[in-house]
């Protein structure tokens, strides 16, 4: 069975949120929308989102570093949003493993997020409906657009693609690939829900840098610097009479 899925690298994601708003401009304005902002510009902003990006300070001062984590709902395989739902509005599709929420049927009750481990569901507060990533799936398949552009908005936005979309049970995928290679890992696979979406670790890197790789060239303290003067054995103006 197909399982459509985001590969997330944690190693060049720079926290920039360009999916979190490309994420909100697509879906917004799409079948998966509103989505809603609360306090926009006040003090306690908040609003729904499919996709967040978390940032934590790893290590103890002075060996520390920023670790940017976006996360949204992982699609699980046994997704146990599914089965608490009352009235049936979470399901998983058979054809590509996507698991979505038919508004019609949502009434709000909750527990479809007291049973997601991730915290990936929200309460759209203004229409009193959970929501959740779609993978845009109105926009994955649209024939009405290139083939190249038949990704996840925030796939598509990512400037150092930290982001890749495909199906994980196709070994020969673009994300088994680099899951199989590059040591991808679900998150938290402890509880069993066999989440869809996986990680690519972060990596150690060490550069080597010539001593004269620091000096620029362009350095703007020096453009207006004058060279050193000495003494001067030539004519000058001063040394004629006009």
């Amino acid at each position: 069975m197909t399982q459509l899925a985001l590969v997330i690298d944690l190693n060049v994601c720079v926290g920039c949120s360009a999916c979190v708003t490309s994420c909100k401009e697509w879906n917004t304005s799409g079948p998966a929308g509103f989505m809603g902002d609360l306090n926009p510009y006040q003090a306690e902003p908040n609003g729904t989102f499919f996709n967040r990006v978390q940032t934590y300070e790893v290590g103890t001062f002075p060996n520390t570093e920023t670790v940017h984590f976006p996360k949204s709902c992982l699609h699980c395989e046994d997704a146990p949003c599914v089965p608490v739902c009352p009235t049936g509005a979470s399901y998983k599709r058979d054809q590509d493993g996507i698991v979505l929420v038919d508004y019609d049927k949502c009434i709000g009750c909750k527990y479809c997020t007291w049973a997601c481990p991730y915290g990936a569901r929200e309460l759209d507060e203004q229409q009193k409906v959970m929501k959740k990533c779609t993978l845009c799936v109105d926009r994955i398949y649209d024939e009405s657009l290139p083939e190249s552009e038949r990704k996840p908005a925030c796939v598509l936005a990512c400037p150092t693609s930290a982001r890749l979309f495909g199906d994980v049970h196709d070994p020969d995928s673009e994300v088994s690939v680099v899951i199989r290679e590059e040591g991808g890992y679900p998150l938290m696979p402890e509880w069993g829900t066999k989440p869809s979406n996986h990680y690519l670790p972060r990596r150690k890197q060490q550069l080597h840098i010539h001593e004269d790789e620091l000096i620029r060239v362009d350095n703007p303290l020096k453009k207006e610097e004058r060279a050193p003067s000495g003494p001067v054995d030539a004519p000058t103006l001063d040394d004629f009479a006009l």
